[in-house]
């Protein structure tokens, strides 16, 4: 289980698979940071993200766009991702952290935001897989 970077156009896409939906959040929010830096540090300290929305899919969007938005307010890389992902209610909610590496130690590329283009999440026989653009 994990992501692979796919090239789409002047953007990059990240395809991923987890055994559940936090499995698989953490991993597009890991395959996010391999598209922003090839390698990096164990630097930093953790840091933790709490997201709700409606829907599964907009729950995605708006934890990685979160993740964007703490990576340009703390100066870090989000790094070395855990979630967990519970429907309460008429909700999705995503508890979730990341290391924020920071930007010293890396050699970080511009990720400007994620996009709802083409983005997929499905429930597979193995558990969960994605499929999320981000425009650089």
């Amino acid at each position: 289980m994990g992501f692979t970077l796919r090239d789409h156009t002047a953007d990059v896409a990240v395809e991923a698979d987890g055994e559940s939906l936090g499995a698989v959040f953490a991993a597009v929010a890991d395959g996010l940071t391999a598209a922003m830096c090839d390698d990096p540090a164990e630097t930093g300290d953790r840091f933790s993200v709490a997201v709700r929305a409606e829907g599964r899919e907009a729950l995605l969007f708006d934890y990685l766009d979160q993740l964007i938005y703490e990576r340009d307010v703390r100066g870090v890389l989000p790094a070395a991702h855990e979630a967990t992902v519970r429907r309460e209610g008429d909700e999705w909610a995503v508890e979730a952290s990341a290391r924020g590496v920071p930007f010293a130690d890396v050699d970080a590329r511009d990720v400007k935001a994620v996009t709802y283009s083409e983005m997929r999440l499905a429930e597979t026989d193995a558990g969960w897989e994605a499929y999320v653009v981000f425009d650089v």
